[in-house]
């Protein structure tokens, strides 16, 4: 869904995860991709993640930021945070008498990590190749707890994203853009503070995806102290787990295509972590890698204007840009 301003703007695509939330919103320059605002706010340290007060922190930052950053508009498109998405893939339903839905319920409701219940299920679905379907499902109440935070914050939310489809959106724009990209299958990852989003991808279209609960906070270890000098390192253990887990999702996406390679692994999350946490993942796969840093790969006149590090920050901007340009 585009949203075209007098500036050939698009909409603010909003981040809101459990420990920061981000907003951006993108514009068609004469040649590349501008940025015309964007924020990072990182939550509290004294609210907790998914409370009524975080809950109330998000509105008020929501309403701060896009009143004061420079936004233009408050028509917004969004996701919801990874751990609130179920995902499964599947075939395509041999019978289904035109209720796709019902028959894909029918499917995953033993597999829910809430109460199947239909009418409290909404499901939605990615076609993809070889009569194979991401399907993604949440609780209805999640979804109204999400549509009352941006009413009460001032804003019209005019869609609620897929987030494997906004960082599928996000590479394609910015880093698939050779003749050769459109057909070739690749690996993103998109490294958050609490979990680590993995999109398998031919070009802006998606094949596979899932979530492991492994982010930067836990690749990080404990913050450096005087008592424990090594505390700040790399945790090899979460490193580890990480590792594994997206061993074993490439392994299902490869039984689910087959005679399909991937060619590339591009880290959409910029300098989340150090470089050498990103070669070993590289190394651990065995697939060739490459930096995908957004922030680097747009034109931002005056950097200064939104406080934002252009190469020395940690935020990932992924999600806030793909959804930006959905």
């Amino acid at each position: 869904m585009f949203g075209f301003g007098k500036k050939q703007s698009y909409l603010i695509g909003v981040d809101l995860g459990n420990d920061c939330l981000k907003l951006a919103q993108l514009a068609n320059g004469t040649e590349d991709t501008c940025l015309i605002a964007g924020q990072c706010v990182s939550r509290p340290a004294d609210v907790t993640a998914g409370t009524a007060r975080w809950q109330r922190w998000a509105i008020d930052a929501m309403r701060e930021t896009t009143t004061d950053g420079n936004f233009k508009g408050k028509d917004v498109v969004a996701a919801l945070p990874a751990n609130e998405v179920f995902i499964d893939h599947l075939k395509w339903p041999k019978k289904f008498d035109g209720k796709v839905e019902e028959a894909l319920f029918a499917k995953i409701k033993q597999k829910l990590p809430f109460e199947p219940l239909e009418k409290n299920t909404l499901i939605k679905y990615i076609p993809a190749e070889q009569d194979n379907l991401i399907v993604l499902a949440t609780e209805r109440t999640v979804i109204d707890h999400h549509l009352a935070i941006y009413e009460r914050a001032g804003l019209s939310l005019k869609s609620i994203g897929v987030w494997p489809v906004a960082l599928a959106q996000c590479y394609a724009r910015f880093f698939g853009r050779r003749k050769t990209d459109l057909d070739a299958v690749v690996l993103l990852l998109d490294l958050q503070p609490e979990c680590t989003n993995m999109v398998i991808c031919r070009h802006k279209n998606p094949l596979y995806a899932c979530s492991v609960p492994v982010g930067a906070k836990q690749l990080k270890g404990s913050p450096q102290t005087p008592e424990a000098p090594g505390a700040g390192r790399t945790d090899e253990q979460a490193l580890g787990r990480l590792v594994m887990e997206l061993t074993a999702g490439r392994r299902e996406f490869l039984s689910l295509y087959k005679n399909v390679q991937i060619e590339r692994l591009i880290f959409l999350s910029g300098l989340a972590v150090e470089a050498d946490v990103y070669r070993t993942i590289a190394k651990q796969l065995e697939v060739q890698a490459q930096m995908g840093d957004c922030m680097a790969a747009v034109e931002i006149k005056d950097p200064d204007r939104f406080g934002l590090e252009r190469r020395n920050g940690s935020a990932s901007w992924a999600l806030a840009f793909g959804l930006s340009l959905s």
